[in-house]
């Protein structure tokens, strides 16, 4: 493909918002432009020579008539091996004090999905090791996995566990993208990825909190491209875990007001849906490999009706719901049980055995909760002895799907620990099925499996 080039100049600058003026041969949509050291991208064409971009960098030193030279192509990303073990900023910069990675290609953050013919439906599980996502809202290889949440209920440490559990049993290549992160969460996530020893088949990639919006955008797409890399060259599964989704809305949503787009509902850009398409349906499995992703992703007021919340929704094929009101309890982690789905969570695919104790876990809480406004008014003592069994149960099971973390144990004093899916089940099938409640319900509180003489019983 032959490469076109050309410069303007630029005639206008709002924010992050550029424009600039072609004598002719104007750039297209996607289009790189470098205005000296600052980077642009092509968002709009006003007319047939003038073009709307939004900036990558800062725009601070960038005046008008200066020179903008235009690349002939969107902006490209290295790919490849050399990217393992490395932090790298949205164009593939390293950022981690290291020599900049050497890659034999690059490839552009643009990219189509795949076509609907080349993909393919796996229908496998991810065990985690967490009691609580294994059991009620198990992950789907190749698949698409939301972790939703309010602010405080543990989003980012229930990601970074999930790196610990998966990352180094994962077979493939991992990949983590952090849109909108604080540089205290990169720094700790590089340095503990590195203790654990799994930095070595893993890539991050960071738009962080103090960077334009155009980045923060982008990042994810970037994410993405070397993620597809893996998959369609090295024919690897990939593990993308990205937090957060929601800061890529954001992110969506102050380039649209920068360009001036009428806001659409609750002050969302008028093309949510689309931009969140654009990145989502890149994520998907062919026959050469799987790209499986976690996500992390804000809920604004924890209010799940709130659109970006929905469309997201719309996605994934695992939704795991965290709650304040259990997390204002000590349960950690907070998922909520009644709220977490997964599409999953079928006997054809996690057999009948673990539908059946996932039905009756969720049957016995959901029991509890309709009980605990007659408790708060008369009391436990006023129950039947049948609903006092359900109760009995109920707060055991509660106890027992919290769970130490590795990433939390400095804080927390208590080694973490990853359970077996088959050890949940039987942990959970042992309280289900008690009549006498003698024990403690502390005695399930923060452990892991559950002590097999306790199984046993």
């Amino acid at each position: 493909m032959s490469v076109r080039a050309s410069s303007g100049r630029v005639t206008r600058i709002r924010g992050d918002v550029v424009d600039v003026r072609f004598p002719e041969d104007a750039p297209r949509i996607q289009e790189a432009l470098y205005a000296g050291a600052t980077p642009l991208e092509v968002v709009a064409l006003l007319d047939e020579a003038t073009v709307r971009c939004i900036a990558l960098a800062p725009v601070r030193g960038l005046a008008l008539g200066a020179e903008v030279l235009a690349s002939g192509a969107p902006v490209r990303v290295p790919v490849g091996e050399a990217m393992l073990g490395r932090m790298l900023d949205m164009f593939g910069n390293a950022i981690d004090g290291r020599p900049a990675p050497l890659a034999a290609e690059k490839w552009p953050i643009h990219r189509d999905p795949p076509p609907l013919a080349e993909r393919v439906v796996r229908g496998t599980v991810l065990e985690t090791g967490i009691k609580a996502i294994d059991l009620l809202s198990p992950i789907e290889r190749g698949g698409k996995t939301g972790l939703f949440g309010g602010a405080g209920v543990g989003k980012t440490v229930l990601i970074n566990e999930l790196i610990n559990n998966t990352v180094r049993h994962h077979r493939g290549v991992s990949l983590f993208c952090g849109i909108g992160e604080r540089s205290r969460e990169a720094e700790e996530l590089y340095r503990e990825m590195g203790e654990a020893g799994v930095r070595e088949r893993t890539v991050m990639l960071f738009g962080q909190m103090n960077e334009v919006p155009g980045v923060r955008f982008l990042v994810g797409k970037t994410a993405l491209t070397m993620a597809e890399y893996f998959r369609d060259e090295m024919r690897q599964d990939v593990l993308l875990l990205i937090d957060n989704v929601f800061r890529f809305v954001q992110a969506g949503a102050e380039v649209s007001g920068l360009l001036g787009r009428m806001p659409s509902r609750v002050g969302y850009q008028p093309t949510l849906a689309t931009e969140l398409a654009s990145l989502q349906e890149r994520i998907t499995s062919t026959r050469d490999g799987a790209i499986t992703s976690v996500q992390a992703v804000y809920v604004p007021a924890d209010d799940f009706t709130d659109p970006a919340a929905v469309h997201i929704f719309s996605h994934l094929s695992a939704s795991v719901v965290l709650s304040r009101k259990r997390a204002s309890e000590g349960l950690y982690p907070a998922v909520d049980p009644l709220a977490s789905t997964s599409v999953m969570l079928t006997p054809a695919v996690v057999g009948e055995r673990h539908c059946d104790i996932a039905r009756a876990v969720r049957r016995t809480l959901a029991e509890y909760e309709e009980l605990r406004d007659i408790i708060a008014m008369l009391g436990l003592e006023e129950l039947s002895s049948a609903d006092r069994a359900v109760v009995a149960r109920a707060r055991r099971l509660e106890r027992f799907l919290t769970q130490p973390f590795h990433v939390a144990a400095s804080f927390s004093g208590t080694p973490g620990e990853r359970v077996p899916i088959d050890q949940t089940l039987d942990g959970c099938e042992a309280i289900l099925a008690q009549d006498r409640f003698e024990d403690d319900e502390m005695d399930y509180y923060m452990i892991g499996a559950l002590p097999r003489q306790a199984a046993a019983a």
